[in-house]
């Protein structure tokens, strides 16, 4: 039934592009209306306007930002305290905003933190310790991947972090974190990576 229906609504369409019953291979270059076939059917509720043969529907476009604001970076960042002890028992303190890795913050600060693979979980360089099990507590469960790498890291504890994973939240504000004495870097002794 429905097959048939649509083959006579196919059949209406041809028949008005080719000018009723006319044969078809003649060429028209006049510009066929279809407005017969769009006649609105409201539907208010839904913001839908449908259409006899087609549908569309009602974009809405949200934006992040309110009506007013500078895209100028004015605003202040919500930033954390984080301590870092080096290995001579240095310490440095630092503000680090919501959302940074440890390991970019130390690159930013001029801290001693290699991170050779720049973040990509395929080294141990950025080896870091967490001095308090409360803080170590609040964060999040290490992947399988980070695992994998501090399986390699030089002095391993059962506070030890990948300084790229460890990513700055309100809850860790205040948290220390050493830096071990040497690091395993498998690419090239020697190498000190720029941070970028």
């Amino acid at each position: 039934m429905l097959g048939s229906r649509a083959s006579r609504i196919g059949l209406l369409i041809l028949k008005q592009l080719t000018g009723g019953g006319k044969s078809i291979s003649r060429p028209t270059y006049a510009t066929p209306s279809f407005s017969q076939f769009l006649q609105p059917l409201d539907d208010q509720q839904s913001g839908t306007k449908l259409f006899r043969g087609a549908i569309f529907q009602k974009h809405h476009h949200f934006s992040t930002t309110t009506a007013g604001s500078s895209d100028q970076g004015t605003e202040q960042k919500e930033t954390i305290s984080v301590t870092f002890v080096d290995k001579d028992g240095d310490e440095k303190h630092i503000k680090v905003p919501i959302g940074m890795s440890m390991l970019e913050a130390a690159h930013q600060n001029d801290i001693e933190l290699e991170g050779a693979c720049e973040g990509s979980l395929a080294c141990s360089t950025c080896h870091v310790i967490v001095m308090d099990m409360g803080y170590y507590n609040k964060l999040e469960d290490p992947t399988d991947e980070e695992n994998d790498m501090l399986d390699l890291a030089f002095g391993l504890t059962e506070t030890s972090r990948l300084g790229c994973q460890v990513i700055a939240s309100p809850e860790l504000d205040g948290v220390r974190l050493a830096i071990p004495a040497a690091t395993r870097n498998f690419a090239v002794d020697g190498y000190v990576p720029k941070p970028h």
